[in-house]
């Protein structure tokens, strides 16, 4: 893909995605797939979720951290990986992002950051399908730095 057309599908996904979205997020589960919707953020490549270390999504990224999305005509490939708790020091600025992001429901109960448990699931795309207004964008994140 020519850099203005990529230039313009990374514009179209922080558009769409940069900002509390609903994505299908699929992981494997032994021999069969697993499908399940979760809040996202997206930005630089990546989407980010914030959830439980104990939870079966991210069980079976440890297992197996190949993962699929899929949201508002877009559909990729990625890389599932735990890069810990909000609250660690390398997390500060990231889980500060989304915290407000996510301000609509992070404090109503939803998240306990003092749980060591709560963890944030960055998925690193490889690869994907964007539509917009009748054109197809075919992404190759890792050309890309």
């Amino acid at each position: 893909m020519e850099e203005k057309s990529l230039d313009a599908a990374l514009a179209i996904l922080s558009e769409r995605f940069g900002r509390d979205s609903l994505i299908a997020l699929a992981t494997v589960d032994g021999d069969r797939p697993a499908v399940r919707t979760v809040n996202s953020f997206y930005e630089d490549g990546a989407f980010y979720v914030v959830t439980y270390g104990l939870s079966n999504k991210m069980k079976q990224i440890g297992k197996n951290p190949a993962v699929a999305i899929c949201g508002d005509w877009f559909t990729a490939h990625g890389t599932g990986e735990n890069i810990g708790n909000p609250l660690t020091e390398s997390n500060r600025e990231l889980g500060a992002k989304l915290r407000h992001v996510f301000a609509e429901w992070y404090e109503n109960g939803h998240v306990d950051e003092n749980d060591p448990n709560t963890c944030i699931l960055r998925i690193r795309l490889n690869n994907g399908i964007l539509f917009s207004h009748g054109t197809r964008y075919d992404l190759d994140f890792t050309v890309r730095p």
